[in-house]
């Protein structure tokens, strides 16, 4: 969202620490949250602002994150810090990864900040701009600022210095604003200062907080740009810290979508991720999740007990207890309860796909109804088809998969298996128990069961004493004796 009075920015997303706290083999940035990864929330709000140029500092498993970063957007610039000497370093690393030093504003944000806004960046942005500052700081007053660095104000409310928390004084440290982290500096300053930076502190690394204690020396504006909004501050170091701002976001989301015109029967049960588009008059029942880039048609019902991820529903279509993913379900057609949508299912308008029913890599056409207790592979359903109760398609043929084409309004029988290849004409019919290896002509009927055989008398001859010859006994028996 940027604005005619922003200028030219460029973005430094510090992504380079360890991790450790997660305990996991992937990195931390990497871990999702709203169906995207940590550092791919920051890459999108930085590009959201309209940040001229990107670039990201990885360290630590930087073979993983590299690649996700380039995954994500190719023009991105990255900045290997091969030791973690601090923050002030780390953004030293990313200016010298340019080709020249750029001009403007640039942006500091990290990659483990998931809740932080496009929104919050760009207010940030003209805050700094408008106040012509060398330094803007994002800055939130905690109820328990343990562990952050404190904004430090002169008598005139003027912001003199960040100091970080193991260097603080009891005084200091009984300070509630603090620093996020998330920086707006011009950008020859932001060069200037961090070649300056030295590691006498607590921790011998250089800090980028200490710019601004430079700036405020060499009579250079600072200010800080308070945020109310605390949640969109807070990093994510372990596992309950990631559930915890996870669950934030999504009742962040559930909380826009409501607001659009979506109705969600149970928020605290539905889960919705941050790619996901639902048009309006939408209903989403309980235990409902919708992942990845999952669309929803206008008056759609999904739900309760739903996961779709890459599912495109139409308009008016309903999904009940239904789990599916890379699938289309065309306008005002009908999936489940129980049905499971592999990669590749298109199912038409108009359409249904029933109760345990499984359907992959195949197309229902309009108005074509696979009911019931069905397995569908790698087949083409023509229009207005109805598919018999516990028809099995079977497409592979322990080497190959094969293809199977039903034509339009066909009906096939129950109990039917389709052996692939073969083809079912247009208007074709198949009877209940039937076994098609052969391609069925348009307007013929096929069976391959034969004459039915009836034995009088076997249970009492081969199952003698069982219940079932009691059984048929007395139903033997003349009425009245």
């Amino acid at each position: 969202m940027p604005d005619s009075t922003t200028p030219t920015v460029t973005a430094i997303v510090l992504a380079a620490g360890a991790g450790t706290r997660m305990r996991s083999r992937s990195a931390k940035v990497l871990h999702p949250l709203g169906g995207r990864s940590m550092v791919a929330h920051a890459l999108t709000a930085v590009r959201e602002v309209g940040a001229s140029q990107v670039v990201a500092v990885v360290g630590h498993d930087r073979e993983q994150v590299s690649a996700a970063v380039t995954e994500l957007d190719a023009g991105v610039v990255q900045a290997v810090q091969e030791q973690q000497n601090g923050t002030g370093h780390a953004v030293r690393v990313a200016l010298d990864a340019l080709d020249e030093i750029p001009e403007g504003t640039v942006l500091i944000t990290y990659g483990d900040v998931p809740l932080l806004t496009a929104q919050t960046l760009s207010e940030l942005l003209l805050d700094h701009t408008h106040a012509g500052r060398a330094v803007t700081i994002l800055t939130a007053e905690l109820d328990d600022p343990s562990g952050y660095g404190r904004i430090l104000r002169d008598e005139q409310g003027a912001v003199v210095a960040i100091r970080e928390h193991k260097d603080a004084t009891d005084d200091e440290r009984a300070v509630r604003e603090v620093n996020s982290g998330i920086l707006a500096v011009e950008a020859a300053f932001l060069d200037h200062a961090t070649r300056k930076l030295d590691t006498d502190n607590a921790q011998g690394e250089l800090y980028l907080t200490d710019i601004v204690g430079t700036a405020v020396r060499e009579g250079r504006p600072v200010g800080a740009h308070v945020l109310e909004d605390v949640w969109q501050t807070e990093g994510v170091n372990d596992r309950a810290q990631l559930a915890r701002l996870g669950k934030e976001l999504n009742r962040r989301t559930t909380d826009h979508w409501m607001r659009q015109g979506v109705t969600i029967v149970d928020p605290d049960t539905t889960w919705i991720d941050s790619d996901v588009s639902l048009g309006t008059d939408v209903t989403l029942l309980p235990g409902t999740q919708l992942l990845g880039a999952t669309t929803i048609g206008a008056g759609a019902t999904v739900g309760p007990d739903t996961t779709l991820r890459n599912v495109e529903v139409g308009d008016d279509a309903t999904v009940v207890r239904t789990h599916g993913s890379d699938a289309v379900v065309g306008a005002g057609a009908s999936v489940g309860p129980f049905a499971y949508l592999r990669p590749g299912a298109v199912l038409g308008d108009h359409g249904k796909i029933g109760t345990f029913v499984e359907v992959k890599n195949s197309t229902l056409g309009e108005g074509a109804k696979v009911p019931h207790l069905s397995y569908v592979g790698d087949a083409d359903v023509g229009e207005g088809t109805n598919i018999g109760a516990g028809t099995i398609v079977a497409n592979y043929d322990g080497v190959n998969k094969h293809r199977t084409v039903v034509g339009k309004h066909a009906r096939t029988g129950s109990d039917n298996v389709f052996v692939a290849p073969v083809t079912i004409g247009d208007g074709a019919f198949t009877g209940a128990g039937t076994i098609v290896r052969e391609d069925v002509p348009s307007g013929a009927l096929a069976v391959s069961a034969g004459t039915q055989r009836t034995m009088d008398g076997w249970v009492q001859r081969k199952r003698p004493g069982t219940p079932s010859a009691a059984a048929a006994a007395a139903a033997e028996e003349p009425a009245g004796e």
